[in-house]
């Protein structure tokens, strides 16, 4: 009896690994984003926790009156001085259009997509325009 496997029994057999393989992956990506959400609503309920321990009047607020407060309040223009003393913000990155189609990488990439990820650092550093101009009356 011949224990060698047929090219079509070979290729059966890599189909199977390859759906298991795939399965694997399905599931720890399962488990990756339920572990995702588990942290965020710890944090969420911590914070939230921590805000009505600080302000317990917080809690006979509606939904769109403690809503209104957070909006006002965190949308100050001393909250985000505060904040800006906590988070420094991201080094801006600046790089000349003419020479960035001019320059390669390592890894084969262009200096183009470091030009547009250096775009997207500076709109997202951009993003954070004073307070004042965000509040509304």
């Amino acid at each position: 009896m011949s224990t060698r496997k047929t090219t079509a029994e070979k290729i059966e057999d890599a189909i199977i690994e390859k759906q298991q393989a795939e399965a694997r992956i399905k599931k720890l990506l399962q488990e990756q984003k339920a572990e995702e959400r588990k942290a965020r609503n710890h944090r969420l309920c911590k914070r939230g926790g921590l805000v009505e321990k600080l302000l317990p009047e917080l809690s006979i607020l509606t939904d769109e009156q403690f809503d209104t407060f957070v909006q006002k309040a965190l949308m100050s223009g001393f909250a985000e001085k505060v904040l800006r003393s906590l988070v420094p913000p991201a080094p801006a990155t600046t790089i000349e259009p003419e020479s960035a189609t001019d320059i390669k990488h390592d890894d084969g990439n262009t200096a183009a997509k470091l030009a547009e990820s250096a775009q997207e650092v500076s709109v997202n550093i951009s993003a954070g325009t004073p307070a004042s101009s965000r509040v509304a009356s």
